[in-house]
């Protein structure tokens, strides 16, 4: 006889009086989704050519690997920092109302962006120690509730096996880098980070995690002080490129 899959009775009662919605258009989208496909298609990919060191995209006939302006003046602590997709349009509204918005589940498209990073040539195939989220300072932590990198590296860890280390700690509150300019964000980021108490980076290969890379300058004082506590390597990983 064919066996029926068992229907939670209280997951199809919540979704006739509450369906599920895309977050974007509301319009309607199968259980435990957050996009329709026509949206999700909308999500900008970052494609070739672009900057092998920070993903920066380029518009133009390159064909060779190179290194952008924003990368070629200036010391970089990170391997290479690889983003799928660009922050513009549905990917920049997701993310802004995840971090934001209070919408924690939004973390699980992110993930899925996220997650795509892996099948990049610069991480796919590379062994991987520990994933390392960017911290938040305790005191942005408290008002945003959440950390929204702990959350995106414990997704991806649960899909990739890779073991999660919350290695960095943030020790100085500063103000949001969106005010800033390049330079002026490596200022404001300077000796904001330290390896946590009793943890030891020494030997291993790092994969950092992000939401968002901007102009790197989180990722790359997070990297440094990785290095200078003995990682082998240093990658970052995030769901998007500003």
């Amino acid at each position: 006889m064919l066996k029926l899959p068992l229907i939670n009775p209280l997951r199809a009662l919540a979704s006739l009086f509450y369906p599920s919605l895309c977050a974007v258009c509301a319009a309607p989208v199968e259980a435990e989704e957050y996009l329709c496909d026509p949206c999700a298609r909308k999500a900008p990919r970052i494609k070739a050519p672009f900057c092998a060191r920070c993903s920066e995209p380029f518009q133009g006939a390159i064909t060779e690997e190179f290194a952008c302006a924003n990368c070629a003046d200036r010391t970089l602590h990170f391997d290479a920092a690889v983003s799928a997709f660009r922050s513009r349009g549905v990917v920049r509204k997701i993310i802004h109302d995840f971090k934001y918005g209070h919408h924690q589940h939004l973390q699980h498209p992110v993930a899925e962006w996220l997650s795509e990073t892996l099948e990049d040539p610069r991480l796919h195939g590379r062994r991987f120690d520990v994933l390392v989220p960017v911290p938040l300072h305790p005191t942005r932590q408290r008002e945003r509730g959440f950390n929204q990198a702990a959350l995106l590296a414990d997704s991806l860890s649960r899909q990739s096996g890779i073991p999660v280390l919350p290695a960095l700690v943030r020790i100085r509150y500063t103000t949001t880098q969106t005010a800033f300019e390049r330079t002026e964000r490596i200022e404001n980021l300077r000796d904001a980070f330290r390896l946590r108490k009793n943890t030891s980076v020494r030997e291993l290969r790092v994969l950092l995690i992000d939401d968002i890379l901007t102009t790197g300058s989180t990722l790359n004082e997070c990297a440094r002080v990785l290095k200078a506590g003995g990682a082998i390597s240093v990658h970052a990983a995030t769901a998007a490129r500003a």
